[in-house]
């Protein structure tokens, strides 16, 4: 597990952290990433056996983050030093909150955001293990879907069919969905669904048996209040969603720490998942559940 802390959000000691989970309970944390004065955001773990790569954010502004990465053959026991995910950018290229997934031809896909000129989501793709990147064009919402900010922070998966999918956080009450035009090799016209969304972060895994669980603040606004927080279940490839079940809640009318249950993620395997999100921004809730 890794996440970003510190005296409080945008402070300039906040780093980043890491444990692991052993037989024995959660490991003493670690920093694993600090630049001197900086504030750091928003990692991301991506495993293969033993190699773990671990992306986050730098610097003062999301709109000027810088996109870093280090890289660990040991499982996170020692890491490589830091390096630029791609050379020059500023704005956030590679993962902005959720994890990568592995395509079924072995190449890496990113969901990716930038809150610059408005909010855009678009994804960044590697075909050779997170060398190299090439980013999508950003997804473009239907016409008059969008009256606030827009669209951030998407989470994604492949189904049975090797279609690839997004669902994204958003500024207009709903979670927004997106699909890969093959086609014409961009992302469709993102639409929303009937998934209620707080303009706070969500996350998906799929199952072995191509069920879906998504992690989210079931509640419709724009910086609506984050409680409660809750999963559903999808078998039919996200059309539609089993009624939420709750993980956690404190009766609140807005956004409020003592009530703050956010920022989802989520990972799976067969039909185990385990997540994990921000408690009442003091600690991290982590749940291991089996979706029956």
């Amino acid at each position: 597990m890794a996440w970003f802390g510190g005296s409080h959000e945008k402070a300039p000691d906040v780093a980043i952290w890491f444990s692991k989970k052993t037989n024995e309970g959660w490991s003493e944390p670690v920093k694993v990433a600090d630049d001197k004065d900086i504030p750091c955001w928003n990692p991301v773990l991506f495993a293969q056996e033993n190699q773990v790569l671990l992306f986050y954010k730098v610097g003062q502004e999301i709109s000027r983050w810088q996109t870093m990465i280090k890289i660990s053959l040991d499982s996170g026991e020692t890491w490589s030093e830091a390096k630029e995910l791609v050379k020059g950018d500023f704005g956030g290229r590679g993962p902005v909150k959720n994890k990568c997934i592995l395509l079924a031809d072995g190449s890496i896909l990113a969901p990716a955001s930038t809150e610059g000129d408005g909010w855009k989501c678009f994804t960044d793709h590697s075909v050779d293990q997170g060398k190299t990147w090439t980013r999508s064009e950003d997804v473009v919402p239907q016409s008059g879907s969008v009256k606030n900010s827009g669209m951030i922070q998407p989470t994604l998966w492949q189904d049975a069919s090797k279609q690839l999918h997004m669902l994204m956080r958003s500024s207009e009450g709903c979670i927004f969905r997106s699909g890969w035009d093959k086609e014409i090799g961009k992302w469709g016209e993102a639409y929303p669904t009937a998934l209620p969304n707080n303009n706070c972060g969500i996350d998906l895994a799929r199952l072995s048996d191509g069920r879906l669980v998504l992690v989210y603040n079931p509640v419709s606004g724009n910086w609506a209040a984050r409680t409660p927080i809750a999963f559903s279940v999808s078998a039919d490839n996200g059309t539609t969603w089993s009624e939420p079940q709750i993980l956690d809640y404190v009766p609140c009318e807005t956004n409020q720490e003592y009530a703050e249950f956010s920022y989802p993620a989520i990972i799976a395997e067969d039909s185990d998942v385990y997540l994990t999100y921000t408690w009442k921004r003091r600690t991290i809730a982590f749940w291991h559940i089996r979706i029956l």
